[in-house]
């Protein structure tokens, strides 16, 4: 986003100032309550939903004594953070959720870590589904292994199936203690013999380390015939590897890219303007018009300006920081999606489309038009500034609600593709081969070329559960880089 943001920093500070006396804020908080107080003010000043909280209420108590007593009814600050919040999918799982992306975190360095592609990680990218509709088994697939990871030096590939760990069968209720509390264990390798997933007797030991992944996992030019495709595989929208993203452009830009195929089938999103930047770079010719449009609480949005509303539109642009883009001024991109393809990926195909022509390859994306940024227990809640040195919690709530330039953001049900193809492990194939189906399937329609029969029609669909990189931290994000320059 552009520095005029400040003006919407100020009058946010300002607002935030005026609504601490009113609350009688500026009587420290009991040492006992430091935490809680912080995540009912935040969420109270910026959640995008609080006028649809009553206890989020401006006049929810009648004095600081009220306020207190309600707070000490938590003794966890995370389920504080649950009550608040409206409708979460962890209070609605089964459908009826509102709030499915907000979380909160004890300790705001690794959250910061998280949203830059840092993780402690072991390097699987997996997927986990249900055995069936209905069942509490749980079947892994691995999706990639992360280069430069423990996992890349083990006998483990795309393709693999697990469905124990430790010798303890996956389901439902212990997936997340036996992958996620562990740096080391042990997956036990399956297979599925047309009937059902059994054991093959083999397993693979793996541990984690702090692991910081390369979001650009492939990026290479497919000659077909007079065309010369461009395939881009990419894992995250992290701001750190911006830079990297554009030379990767210029790569396919010097060997005469004429199309674009973006894989984003595993990108669970990430940063905001790393967005507007890859949009830029697949067109280039619509420098300093609408790429997107932000909203924020009505708290927030009362009062504003036209120049601060317009300070709240992400605009294509030209450069990074003043280093030229290598734009490839394309009118059509051809998109590949799964389920896993959420927030700054789909902001990428509905920006693009009232440009130029989106072909959506795969399946249903996850359906997230809000956004968020890190909230700190802070003087000014977005910035570390006079940050409180007794705790290190942070909250990203969702706070924004973002459209295209076309005014349209309603896709909480998932972008759906032009082309649907599912994926299956049982013809995977090789990620960058022009035989793996969903590379198969774009270039065909580049081509006019008919694709290649890749599809197992004995083999069901797995309810989808989760993926590797919710479980290492990385949600399904979409987010402002930073609070102080950017809100």
């Amino acid at each position: 986003m552009k520095t005029t943001l400040k003006s919407i920093l100020l009058l946010f500070l300002l607002a935030f100032s005026l609504h601490s006396c009113e609350d009688n804020d500026d009587v420290a908080a009991p040492s006992d309550l430091q935490i809680n107080t912080f995540i009912w003010k935040g969420l109270n000043e910026v959640y995008l939903w609080q006028a649809d909280v009553p206890n989020l209420a401006d006049n929810r108590f009648a004095n600081e004594n009220d306020f207190n007593n309600f707070l000490r009814g938590y003794t966890k600050p995370e389920d504080l953070f649950e009550d608040l919040l409206n409708k979460p999918e962890s209070k609605y799982p089964n459908g009826g959720a509102v709030d499915r992306f907000s979380w909160i975190v004890d300790d705001y360095t690794v959250l910061e870590q998280e949203l830059g592609g840092i993780t402690k990680n072991n390097g699987v990218d997996f997927r986990l589904s249900l055995i069936s509709s209905g069942s509490n088994d749980v079947v892994g697939f691995v999706r990639y292994i992360i280069p430069n990871s423990d996992a890349s030096t083990k006998a483990i590939k795309r393709g693999d199936l697990f469905t124990s760990v430790n010798g303890t069968k996956l389901t439902v209720s212990n997936y997340q203690q036996l992958l996620l509390s562990q740096d080391s264990y042990t997956l036990n390798l399956a297979e599925y013999n047309g009937s059902t997933f059994v054991l093959n007797g083999k397993s693979v030991a793996l541990t984690k380390t702090v692991l910081e992944e390369n979001p650009i996992l492939i990026n290479k030019v497919i000659n077909s015939g007079s065309h010369k495709i461009g395939y881009l595989m990419y894992n995250g929208f992290y701001a750190a590897y911006d830079d990297k993203l554009n030379q990767a452009f210029g790569e396919l830009k010097a060997q005469g890219a004429t199309d674009l195929i973006l894989d984003l089938r595993y990108n669970g999103g990430g940063s905001i303007t790393s967005s507007t930047r890859l949009a830029s770079m697949i067109t280039g010719q619509f420098e300093g018009q609408i790429f997107s449009k932000m909203e924020f609480n009505a708290k927030q949005m009362k009062g504003l300006t036209s120049d601060d509303l317009e300070s709240l539109n992400e605009r294509f642009v030209n450069n990074i920081d003043g280093k030229a883009l290598n734009s490839l001024n394309l009118n059509t991109v051809y998109i590949i999606t799964t389920e896993s393809t959420a927030s700054a990926s789909e902001l990428i195909i509905n920006g693009l489309k009232p440009y130029i022509n989106v072909v959506q390859i795969g399946e249903t994306t996850t359906g997230k038009n809000v956004g968020s940024f890190t909230v700190y227990d802070s003087e000014t809640l977005t910035t570390k500034k006079g940050i409180n040195p007794n705790h290190k919690y942070a909250m990203q709530p969702l706070v924004l609600r973002i459209t295209n330039s076309a005014n349209f953001g309603d896709y909480t049900q998932g972008l759906q593709p032009t082309y649907q193809q599912y994926e299956q492990v049982s013809t995977f194939g090789v990620l960058g081969e022009t035989s793996e189906p969903y590379l198969n399937l774009a270039i065909s329609k580049i081509t006019g070329t008919a694709a290649k029969r890749i599809f197992n029609d004995s083999e069901p669909e797995r309810p989808y559960l989760t993926d590797s990189k919710i479980i290492n931290g990385l949600k399904h994000g979409m987010y402002l880089k930073t609070g102080p320059k950017l809100f």
